[in-house]
């Protein structure tokens, strides 16, 4: 396959922004539409449910977040790899442009989740596998965002950072399928969505949550690349000076 019909020419950064630039507008206002959407939706004209009551609407918020947390950590994880095979930064940048993001969703399941927990099983928090599996993940994204901040030069920054990703992807496999792997060792239901329909919920709440997890897609889309964007164009202003500096001293 040539260069010019490979995926790996997106790893040039001058290709990763010019195709950047033109998705980022579009993921922006879809984040904006869906969101806003379908949090109206399930706030507003979602019926309560018969068990949990109101509080079931906490599943609009939860379920996307939780879902993206683990999910853009495996994004990390692939970025990572490809940035320590194939040597293309920019894997690495968006990466680290993800690393937030992630942190920050992982965080809201977790307070999400408490908070609906609470009510549901009649406690904050309990020490089963998957909650404490997606904390332990939490504590990866803080190191690996630690890490990138710790370590002055950027190129070792992002190979020991990338293998503390890929160290921590057995914790979020173990967030994605705990209830599948321990059963009545976790408190915590199955999956509110899946491809066998006799296991998600009533579509008058599945629909809208579709919409607002299309959001939060959405959302994750436009702010990795802005931010992989800025990443991009601080190490182009780094290595001017680094240039400029080395032409003085000349």
């Amino acid at each position: 396959m040539s260069e010019n019909r490979s995926l790996w020419r997106y790893a040039n950064p001058a290709e990763f922004m010019r195709v950047s630039g033109v998705i980022l507008p579009w993921a922006a206002g879809a984040a904006l539409v869906l969101l806003l959407g379908g949090a109206a939706w399930g706030l507003f004209f979602v019926p309560p449910d018969y068990r949990q009551g109101e509080t079931v609407r906490i599943m609009y918020v939860h379920v996307p977040a939780a879902m993206m947390a683990i999910n853009i950590y495996f994004i990390m994880a692939v970025a990572s790899a490809v940035g320590l095979i194939r040597r293309h930064h920019v894997s690495f940048l968006v990466a680290k442009a993800a690393a937030p993001i992630g942190a920050g969703l992982t965080l809201a399941a977790i307070v999400t989740g408490a908070i609906w927990g609470q009510p549901t099983w009649g406690t904050w928090w309990v020490w089963d596998p998957k909650l404490t599996s997606i904390l332990i993940m939490l504590f990866f994204y803080l190191g690996y965002i630690g890490l990138w901040a710790a370590v002055d030069d950027p190129e070792k920054a992002a190979d020991l950072s990338g293998v503390l990703c890929l160290t921590g992807v057995v914790f979020a496999f173990l967030s994605r399928y705990a209830v599948e792997i321990f059963g009545d060792q976790t408190l915590h239901q199955p999956a509110s969505l899946s491809l066998d329909a006799e296991t998600n919920v009533a579509d008058v709440f599945y629909w809208p949550l579709l919409v607002t997890i299309a959001g939060f897609y959405a959302f994750f889309i436009a702010l990795v690349l802005l931010r992989a964007r800025t990443e991009i164009r601080l190490r182009r202003a780094r290595a001017l000076k680094l240039r400029r500096a080395a032409m003085e001293t000349a």
